[in-house]
């Protein structure tokens, strides 16, 4: 069944993550009353930044560097 078969594209998942963030912008000034208040993120909040911020992650091996060998 080719429903649950989709392939995604990094565009895809940056544009999900930026959704995701737009929404939790809205969350926060519907919460706050301001979207740029002093403040501090609630706990699902900072879950929300933290899982966003984690795209940067570094690849293996890094650049210059060979996999080990036996």
């Amino acid at each position: 069944m080719a429903l649950f078969r989709r392939r995604e594209t990094p565009a895809d998942d940056q544009a999900r993550t930026g959704r995701l963030l737009e929404g939790l912008e809205a969350a926060y000034a519907n919460r706050t009353g301001d979207p740029c208040s002093g403040v501090d993120l609630d706990d699902f909040e900072n879950v929300i930044v933290s899982a966003a911020g984690a795209e940067g992650e570094p690849t293996y091996p890094p650049p210059g560097h060979d996999y080990p060998r036996r």
